[in-house]
């Protein structure tokens, strides 16, 4: 798994020197003087005291809460929502070694990372075999969809309250780029400006609790619809009901809203319940992989 710029669009800044030290750190030009990491420093640049050069990288401030295992932990999970994890040939398996040679650290945050990942249930960690992302199981993925559905569509029933016309403009802005009729030959696309749809009629909802809950299903129900996106005629089935939806947010029609959110989400319900029979099987020789690898 390669890890590159954080997908929400947050810089990776690591220290150069594995153990944190400030020897080889980043210096920050804030107030008219040099900080490392937050830490004002009296410095003489050229023997103009407390001025950084134009030609010296200028960088923002890290904020005084940055601590690494916490910004290592963000990059891991970002990292695996990227993964198409329920994908037949999915490699779950997260090479220690390779990460902390990537992101240039030592293993000491990697590991404090890697142990909250499994607590949040995102990974498993099998002694002297390896860490593997977690999936779910066929139920659990049912369960979660059936989740998501509830919480979505209250989400579009407070939207058609609490958004403005703007707002669920922002809705159209994203649908009509799939407005020819061919969303099909975009499908990668496609399936990230689709998430971004969902998230979005959380977020106009303006209720952050419904926002957090949904958040916290995300990773899986990425990974479910990034699969499911690619099956049968669920891309064109898709730009029909978003274009549904928006009517109905644009309409303010509380009930509809809800109705076709909820409609939408069990569609992907019951298709992954009829074409995913596979999935239980295919977990089972994953965990027969784990088990040979780690006796190998």
């Amino acid at each position: 798994m390669a890890i590159a710029m954080n997908s929400r669009g947050r810089r990776a800044v690591f220290p150069t020197s594995h153990r944190g030290t400030t020897g080889g750190a980043h210096r920050i030009l804030a107030s008219s003087k040099a900080v490392v990491y937050g830490i004002p420093q009296d410095q003489n640049y050229g023997g103009i005291p407390n001025e950084v050069p134009d030609r010296m990288m200028k960088l923002s401030a890290i904020p005084s809460n940055f601590t690494l295992k916490d910004h290592v932990y963000d990059m891991l999970r970002d990292a695996i929502t990227e993964m198409d994890i329920y994908a037949a040939d999915a490699d779950l398996r997260l090479d220690e070694r390779s990460l902390a040679e990537q992101l240039g650290i030592s293993r000491t945050p990697l590991r404090e990372a890697i142990a909250r990942l499994e607590r949040d249930g995102l990974v498993s960690v099998a002694p002297r075999k390896g860490v593997f992302v977690q999936r779910k199981s066929l139920e659990e993925i049912l369960e979660m969809i059936v989740a998501w559905a509830a919480l979505e569509s209250m989400a579009a029933r407070l939207a058609t309250v609490q958004a403005s016309d703007a707002e669920i403009a922002t809705l159209r802005k994203i649908a009509a780029k799939y407005s020819d009729g061919a969303p099909g030959a975009r499908i990668s696309e496609y399936s990230d400006d689709n998430i971004r749809f969902h998230q979005r009629i959380l977020e106009i909802s303006k209720c952050s609790l419904l926002k957090d809950l949904a958040d916290g299903l995300f990773l899986h129900m990425h990974a479910v619809r990034l699969r499911a996106m690619g099956e049968g005629d669920r891309v064109r089935r898709s730009v029909v009901d978003h274009e549904e939806i928006i009517e109905a947010l644009e309409r303010r029609d509380a009930d509809e809203a809800a109705r076709h959110v909820r409609e939408h989400t069990m569609r992907l319900h019951d298709h992954v319940r009829r074409t995913w029979t596979r999935l239980e099987l295919d977990r089972q020789t994953t965990e027969t992989n784990i088990k040979n690898q780690g006796a190998a």
